[in-house]
């Protein structure tokens, strides 16, 4: 998928939907995945759960998108109802996530994330000791009063708001 490909006036609103929530959805898991793997923000259950959608997006965006540019546009507007379900699934589990952290419900029980457990019994108590646990209700990081669960929500909810657009923009429209 090129920029001229994305910009082309001639692409139909399913294919310019399903590219957008393609290439919007690969950001922000790659985003996701430098803040862990490069900034040490180690993720906690909630986290890893949110990016669910985004994994699903990538593949399934693309596939739409070249089912619309095909013109098969039935097929890529299905797609789109799932990615557009999916996001709002999502949202709904980044503002649940962020509430949690702001102490405004509990979070899930399952709270906490540690190391995997070490095979041999020598080295299990070094393994105790280095486990760092991430917890879902204390938001490691925050920019202009946002939690990363709270973008999470923001973006997912744009996403859904764009698949939606690539569906609802097809009605009337004559398809093969």
């Amino acid at each position: 998928m090129t920029a001229e490909a994305l910009t082309s006036k001639t692409m139909s609103p399913p294919a310019l939907a399903s590219g957008l929530v393609c290439l919007a959805a690969l950001a922000a898991v790659t985003t996701a995945l430098g803040f862990e793997h490069i900034g040490g923000y180690a993720p906690c259950p909630l986290c890893l759960q949110e990016r669910w959608a985004y994994y699903f997006a990538v593949p399934t965006g693309l596939a739409a998108f070249l089912l619309a540019r095909a013109g098969h546009m039935r097929a890529a507007g299905a797609l789109l109802v799932l990615c557009a379900l999916g996001f709002l699934i999502n949202t709904g589990l980044g503002v649940y996530h962020a509430g949690a952290e702001w102490k405004w419900w509990p979070g899930p029980a399952s709270c906490g994330a540690g190391a995997g457990v070490t095979t041999g019994a020598g080295g299990m108590l070094d393994a105790l000791n280095q486990t760092r646990v991430i917890r879902c209700d204390e938001a490691p990081w925050r920019l202009f009063g946002l939690s990363f669960a709270g973008y999470n929500a923001v973006i997912s909810l744009g996403l859904a708001g764009i698949a939606a657009f690539g569906v609802c923009s097809r009605v009337g429209r004559q398809e093969r």
